[in-house]
């Protein structure tokens, strides 16, 4: 009988993105690391300018209805 040696190569998954979890991944890529968060911020916009747009609106929209509902 002769030892036979088994030898493990590491399997690497990759996960493919749909269209419902492309902007998560895309933030967990831009936003992941020891990087200040400005230079994310940054980076981010400028791999998504469409998508920083969009967000960007949403928050100043959210903050008008904020402002709006402040009367006496």
């Amino acid at each position: 009988m002769s030892d036979a040696t088994t030898t493990s190569t590491p399997t690497t998954t990759t996960t493919t993105s749909n269209s419902k979890t492309a902007l998560a991944d895309a933030f967990r890529t831009h936003f992941s690391g020891d990087a200040p968060l400005t230079d994310k911020a940054k980076n981010f916009a400028k791999a998504k300018p469409w998508t920083s747009a969009a967000l960007l609106g949403v928050a100043a929209v959210a903050l008008l209805n904020t402002f709006r509902g402040a009367r006496n």
